[in-house]
């Protein structure tokens, strides 16, 4: 997952920090149902850091000039330190990283391939509003984790400098030649729906991720949040869309 914020984001919603958020991971983990919601969270992040690095490699490839090429290597490098962090958090608390992985590996796999760009202007999109939108969602769990964990999280959604590479680019491309923004937007909302989807698949198959959401696991969100979690992250997609230039 490429991770890149912008201004007025869902995750400017913070609530008061009670429960479990006011806890460390030493106290939040005796509770077992919160501590496999936490691998698991850890496993989707960890695959989704891993498959933006490969991804930002088969970037590199459609990528016009030797410049583009190196900004994406960066962006490439920062995505797998990303991947080792959470691997390491993983292993530090007894779990197995690529067990962690498994369980969302053939779904997020399935995003990849459902939502495989054409070009490199695709490519762009996708990892600016697409995989923001995964960034969104976790930033709204991170809200309700224990303080180790809630660090950690927060500091692998860093923007690796995609954000503002691609939308300098992509609007550049669209004042180049206008007709260029109408395929893109098609192709932005198709992402929105296809990611939003996806993440609902992830959490109803994951026991204990679907818990932590609806209610259950100390402050967890009850299901009006849910759909207000939603509308902010759906708020923050149409921002996005008009920073690259594009109608939501």
């Amino acid at each position: 997952m490429r991770c890149m914020d912008t201004p007025d984001t869902p995750t400017d919603h913070q609530p008061t920090v009670t429960g479990i958020a006011a806890q460390d991971w030493a106290a939040a983990s005796a509770q077992p149902q919160y501590r496999a919601a936490v691998v698991d969270l850890l496993g989707a992040l960890a695959y989704g850091e891993l498959a933006a690095f490969e991804r930002l490699a088969e970037d590199a490839k459609l990528a016009p000039t030797l410049a583009d090429k190196a900004e994406l290597a960066a962006m490439a490098s920062a995505e797998f330190h990303h991947f080792e962090q959470l691997r390491d958090r993983l292993t530090g608390i007894g779990e197995e990283p690529h067990q962690a992985m498994e369980p969302f590996a053939a779904a997020l796999d399935g995003f990849h391939r459902q939502t495989a760009p054409s070009d490199w202007l695709e490519g762009l999109v996708k990892a600016y509003v697409g995989d923001a939108i995964a960034s969104d969602f976790y930033r709204e769990v991170a809200a309700r984790l224990d303080s180790d964990t809630r660090t950690l999280v927060l500091a692998v959604l860093d923007d690796t400098g995609h954000a503002s590479f691609a939308v300098e680019k992509v609007r550049a491309a669209i004042a180049a030649e206008p007709r260029v923004g109408g395929r893109l937007a098609l192709w932005a909302r198709r992402l929105m729906g296809e990611a939003l989807s996806q993440a609902q698949r992830v959490v109803a198959e994951r026991d204990a991720l679907s818990t932590m959401l609806v209610g259950g696991v100390a402050d967890g969100f009850d299901l009006a949040e849910v759909g207000r979690m939603f509308s902010r992250i759906t708020e923050a997609h149409t921002k996005r869309m008009a920073a690259l230039g594009l109608a939501a």
